[in-house]
């Protein structure tokens, strides 16, 4: 997932990409999807956070048969 910032030359918000050290901006054009990006972002968060949280149940599940 592509992280958001400001970006440093018109202050925006812009996606960041590093490629072979080099930083590129791209703006994100619409508050409304910087809005979704960030929605997004949490929602990942949260399904990350309940797979590790379901694969450490799988694994004790396993070392106790």
């Amino acid at each position: 997932m592509s992280q958001v910032a400001q970006c440093p030359t018109c202050g925006s918000k812009a996606k960041i990409k590093e490629k072979d050290g080099v930083t590129n901006y791209q703006a994100v054009q619409d508050e409304e999807a910087f809005k979704k990006i960030s929605q997004l972002k949490k929602a990942m968060e949260k399904f990350k956070a309940k797979s590790e949280a379901l694969e450490k149940e799988i694994e004790a599940l396993k070392s106790t048969l």
